[in-house]
């Protein structure tokens, strides 16, 4: 009895053995003649897992470059907001020469190109040292054939006021050209010895005033056109380039030039003590002519040849201070913070658009005393 149950245990498990081994083993394939193969089963579903779209989306890339192009832009304003309203406001200071580690800065102000209104950069330059109480003296860089009569005054008084509010020392480099309404605001050093300094080829002088007129009277008569102008008065067309002058434009005109010539030979007088001397000096050197650096030395209308390095160690003499504990600083205009920010700059002028602007021919057409040391003065750019 008890051998028959061991044997049915013994079977019993041999066909569970079958079974799981039969299990293991892999499917072979169902031949479809064969009637006695078991039911074809349902292929294994498959399982697809779609990614999910990012944050942005298929237009990621482009939000991110426009989210970057906002937060920009948003800067570059409020950077524009605080320099209109803030203490910003002014040319940016770069280091320029001596100890760049000192506290005390000796100012490098220039004065470049035609000095005509519109162009307020000395303005601003004079304002920054103004405002900076750092600044120990000035060296007045001057590259200038001169402008207007009256801008050129008004930088020569705005000169004198920081010199005086300031009390700080003022010295003149000249660069290649220092003549007229430029040697007018050299003027600003006042009697102040060895203060104005020439380099080697800088011209100079040019003492004088000059009120541009151009008579396109026959032009128009051969062309059949008239000036037929209605005015208030005889004289309102005075100087115009449309009629030839009448004697007594010219009178009324020179008149005006005598009066600002007189103005300038006073400033020479009150910047050049040594002229002041001797009027007959004076006159032979207010001709209008332009003079070499050699011969401007030699008749006392420059104190040294030298360049600019000269100009600051004098600065930094008259100032008291060693050049080995003050930095020399100068100025540049300021870059719109969306072109700093961005690094780029903007369009130059195109040649076409200035090959005719209507401003400079109503200047044409105006007569207007100038400091001005060139052949056709009234043909600077106005927009300046």
């Amino acid at each position: 009895m008890r051998l028959s149950q061991a044997a049915q245990i013994i079977e019993s498990t041999a066909d569970r053995r079958g079974i799981a081994q039969l299990a293991l083993e892999k499917p072979q394939a169902r031949n479809p003649m064969d009637s006695s193969s078991p039911s074809p089963t349902a292929p294994a579903p498959t399982v697809v897992i779609q990614q999910r779209d990012s944050m942005f989306g298929r237009y990621g890339k482009i939000l991110i470059v426009l989210l970057i192009f906002c937060v920009l832009s948003m800067m570059g304003m409020a950077a524009a907001y605080q320099q209109y309203f803030g203490d910003g406001e002014g040319p940016n200071e770069r280091y320029h020469s001596l100890n760049r580690e000192a506290e005390k800065k000796i100012a490098i102000v220039k004065v470049s190109g035609a000095i005509m209104e519109g162009d307020d950069f000395v303005e601003k330059q004079l304002k920054r040292v103004k405002k900076d109480d750092s600044v120990v003296a000035v060296v007045l860089r001057i590259d200038s054939p001169g402008g207007t009569v009256t801008y050129s005054d008004r930088l020569y008084h705005k000169t004198c006021e920081l010199v005086e509010e300031r009390e700080i020392p003022l010295v003149v480099s000249m660069g290649s050209i220092c003549a007229s309404g430029g040697y007018y605001l050299a003027m600003a050093v006042g009697d102040v010895e060895e203060s104005i300094f020439a380099e080697p080829t800088t011209w100079t002088g040019s003492i004088g005033v000059v009120i541009p007129h151009y008579n396109f009277a026959r032009i128009m008569g051969m062309a059949g056109v008239q000036d037929q102008s209605i005015t208030s008065g005889d004289l309102k067309l005075m100087g115009s380039p449309t009629r030839a002058m009448s004697d007594e434009d010219r009178e009324v005109l020179q008149t005006l030039v005598d009066e600002s010539f007189e103005g300038f030979k006073k400033i020479v007088r009150s910047g050049r003590p040594i002229l002041a001397e001797d009027e007959a000096v004076l006159d032979s050197v207010t001709t209008g002519q332009i003079f070499t650096a050699g011969q401007a030395l030699e008749i006392g209308l420059v104190d040294e040849l030298g360049f600019i390095e000269a100009a600051i160690e004098r600065a930094a003499e008259l100032a008291d201070v060693s050049t080995d504990s003050v930095r020399c600083v100068e100025y540049k205009k300021q870059t719109p913070p969306i072109e700093q920010i961005l690094g780029i700059k903007a369009p130059a002028r195109p040649a076409s658009a200035q090959s005719f602007d209507l401003r400079a021919v109503f200047e044409l057409s105006s007569p207007r005393a100038y400091y001005l040391y060139t052949l056709l003065p009234t043909l600077l750019d106005a927009s300046r």
